[in-house]
C-alpha cells in the first residue's frame, strides 16, 4: 500500500507561473498565430506567431512626424554645429596632412665627393722648381690637386723664413684656381744638423725619438742600409744609431711622443700656409721592431750575397704591427684642423693588412691608398694576366671601399695602347688617377680627353655609383650605376688585344642591348670600318671594339621582372 504524501503548498507554484491561473494568463493573451503557405513542392509553411513578449513592436516616426521638428530651434542649431564641425575637422585633416608633407625631412641627395676624390691630381717636380706656368698644365688636366715634393732635409724645417717662402709661393700661383696644392713629405729621417739630433746630443732623455742603441762596441744587429750593402747602424760615442737611408741621416720612431708632436707641428704649420694634403713616403719604414732581431734571409734571391740589402727579408724593420694606427694619428692631426684636407701615401704600399687599423673591422689609417700593379699590366703589351681577376683583387685586397690613387707615371712608355684609351678606362674606376705633367699620359692625351671624364666624374653615376666588372672575348669592361633605379649609368669597354673584338656583354642581367655613346678613345675610328658617332645608339651585340681603344656608354639599366 503506497502511501500518500501531503506537501503543503509554499507558493512555489504560483512564483513560477506568475499571480493568477494558467487559463487567466492564456486569456489575457491574444497573439495571433498565422500560417503563411510555402513552398508547394516541398509542402514548407512558415508560421507567425506575433509578439512573443507581449509588447508593441518598435516602429520609427513616420516622415510627417519628424518634419514637426524640422524648423525646432533645437534642431536647427545642433545641425548646424554638426555641420560646421564635419568641415572645420575636414579642412583640418587636409591642411595637417600638407604640412606634413611639407615639413617631412626629404631623402637628401648623395653628398657630392670631397675635392681630393673629384678631380684627377697633376705631379710636378720639386717645390722649388714649381713656376706660374703649372698653372696650366694642371688645367689641361682639369686637376683638383698639384702635387709637389718637398725635400726631405727640409720636411722639419717648414717654419725657417727661406722654406716658408717658397711654400707660400706655391700657394700663391694656384690661389686663383680651384687646384689645391699638395706635399709629398718624407718624416721619417733627419740630418745631423736638425733640432732633434741635436737636442738628442745633449739629454739623453731626447733619444727617444730615434732608434738609439747603447750596444758597446758590436753592431746591434744585420740590419742594412735601404739599396746598400753597407750596415744601417752609425756609431756614436758608446752606442749606436739607425741610419737606413742616406748617409749622416738618422731614423725616427714616428710613434714616439717627441716625433709626434714635432711632425703634428709641421702639419698643422703647412695647413695654415694653404696646403690641403699630405702624401707620406717611405711609410712601411715608420716603425722597427724594438726587439731589434737580426734580419732573416730571403729564399727568393738568387743573385745577391748577403752583404746586399736584398739578401734578407726586412721583416724587422718594415711594415710592423701598428703602422695603420701611426698613420691615423697623423691623419686625425689633419682632419683636426681641416676637415677638407687628407693625408696619404706617396707609393705603393705593397701590403694593406699592415695599414689596417687594429680596431676598425678592415679600415685602413690613410686616404687614397696607392696600391698593386694593375696599371702597369693593363699598358703592358705583353700580358698573359686576366686583367678582370687582376682589378677585382687589386679593389678586393684594400677592403673594395677604398678610392685608390692610380698612378699614371706606371704607364709602360712603349705601350701599345693608345694614352687615351688608358686614360679613359683608368679614370672612371673608383679613384684619383694620379698624372706626372712628363708622362705620356699627359704629353699623349688631349684636352678634350681629360674635359670629357672630369664630366663623367662629376656626375652621381661615377660619384656614388655601384661597380661591376665584366669580361668577354678578351675584352674588359665596368659599369657604373647607382642603385636608385631609372638612373643612367656608364659602361666602360677596354680591348687590350691586337685586333678587334666583338663586344657580347649583353647576357649579363641589367644591361640592354643597345647603348648610347657617351665618348671614346682617340684612336677608336682608326681603321674602323664604320664609324661611331657621340650620342649615336649602338647595339652592342654587333659592335666591334677597335684594338688597344676604350669606348664609354651610358645607359639605363633593364628592369628585372
Amino acid at each position: 500500500m503506497v502511501k500518500e504524501e501531503n506537501f503543503a503548498a509554499d507558493g512555489a507554484d504560483e512564483e513560477m507561473l506568475g499571480a493568477g491561473t494558467a487559463d487567466e494568463k492564456l486569456t489575457e493573451r491574444r497573439d495571433e498565430v498565422k500560417f503563411i503557405k510555402g513552398d508547394q513542392q516541398n509542402g514548407d509553411a512558415k508560421i507567425d506567431i506575433g509578439n512573443l513578449n507581449g509588447k508593441p513592436a518598435f516602429t520609427g516616426m513616420s516622415k510627417e512626424e519628424l518634419m514637426k521638428y524640422a524648423n525646432d530651434p533645437f534642431w536647427v542649431r545642433l545641425r548646424w554645429i554638426f555641420f560646421v564641425s564635419f568641415w572645420v575637422i575636414w579642412v583640418g585633416m587636409l591642411v595637417g596632412a600638407i604640412m606634413i608633407i611639407i615639413g617631412a625631412p626629404k631623402c637628401a641627395a648623395p653628398e657630392p665627393l670631397p675635392w681630393y676624390k673629384r678631380g684627377l691630381h697633376a705631379k710636378f717636380g720639386s717645390v722649388a722648381d714649381a713656376k706660374p706656368q703649372d698653372l696650366q698644365a694642371a688645367q689641361k688636366l682639369f686637376a683638383s690637386g698639384a702635387i709637389y715634393e718637398l725635400p726631405a732635409a727640409q720636411t722639419y724645417d717648414v717654419k725657417k723664413a727661406d722654406v716658408e717662402a717658397q711654400i707660400k709661393q706655391l700657394v700663391d700661383f694656384y690661389k686663383s684656381s680651384d687646384v689645391k696644392v699638395v706635399l709629398d713629405l718624407t718624416p721619417n729621417y733627419v740630418n745631423n744638423n736638425s733640432q732633434l739630433f741635436i737636442d738628442a746630443l745633449a739629454n739623453a732623455d731626447s733619444r727617444a725619438a730615434f732608434v738609439w742603441v747603447d750596444a758597446g762596441s758590436e753592431l746591434p744587429n744585420n740590419w742594412k742600409k735601404v739599396g746598400g750593402n753597407s750596415s744601417a747602424w752609425i756609431k756614436q760615442d758608446n752606442s749606436y744609431v739607425l741610419s737606413q737611408f742616406e748617409e749622416g741621416h738618422y731614423d725616427l720612431k714616428m710613434n714616439s711622443t717627441l716625433v709626434r708632436k714635432e711632425f703634428g707641428d709641421v702639419l698643422r704649420h703647412l695647413l695654415g700656409l694653404g696646403v690641403h694634403g699630405f702624401r707620406l713616403k717611405n711609410t712601411k719604414f715608420y716603425l722597427v721592431n724594438d726587439n731589434l732581431a737580426d734580419e732573416e734571409i730571403s729564399h727568393t734571391t738568387t743573385q745577391l750575397n748577403m752583404v746586399d740589402y736584398g739578401f734578407y727579408t726586412h721583416t724587422q724593420t718594415t711594415f710592423q704591427n701598428g703602422l695603420g694606427d701611426v698613420l691615423y694619428d697623423y691623419l686625425g692631426m689633419v682632419k683636426n684642423v681641416s676637415a677638407d684636407a687628407f693625408l696619404s701615401v706617396a707609393e705603393d704600399i705593397i701590403r694593406p693588412e699592415a695599414y689596417v687599423l687594429s680596431q676598425s673591422g678592415g679600415a685602413l689609417g690613410i686616404d687614397l691608398p696607392m696600391y698593386g700593379e694593375f696599371v702597369r699590366t693593363l699598358s703592358s703589351s705583353k700580358t698573359n694576366k686576366k686583367l678582370q681577376q687582376q682589378l677585382q683583387q687589386t679593389l678586393m685586397d684594400t677592403g673594395n671601399t677604398s678610392w685608390l690613387q692610380w698612378n699614371f707615371g706606371d704607364v709602360y712608355v712603349d705601350t701599345t695602347s693608345h694614352p687615351s684609351a688608358l686614360a679613359l678606362f683608368m679614370s672612371l674606376l673608383p679613384g684619383v688617377p694620379v698624372v706626372p705633367v712628363d708622362s705620356i699620359e699627359y704629353v699623349n692625351v688631349k684636352e678634350e680627353t681629360y674635359s670629357q671624364i672630369q664630366q663623367m666624374r662629376l656626375s652621381p653615376s661615377y660619384m656614388h655609383g655601384e661597380l661591376n666588372i665584366f669580361e668577354a672575348n678578351q675584352l674588359i669592361a665596368y659599369s657604373r650605376q647607382r642603385i636608385k633605379s631609372g638612373s643612367p649609368g656608364y659602361f666602360v669597354i677596354f680591348n687590350p688585344t691586337d685586333s678587334p673584338q666583338l663586344s657580347n656583354f649583353t647576357a649579363v642581367n641589367n644591361l640592354p642591348e643597345k647603348m648610347t655613346v657617351s665618348y671614346f678613345s682617340e684612336n677608336f675610328n682608326e681603321g674602323n670600318a664604320t664609324n661611331i658617332l657621340y650620342s649615336s645608339k649602338v647595339d652592342l651585340n654587333e659592335l666591334k671594339v677597335s684594338p688597344h681603344s676604350t669606348i664609354v656608354f651610358t645607359y639605363v639599366p633593364v628592369k628585372s621582372e
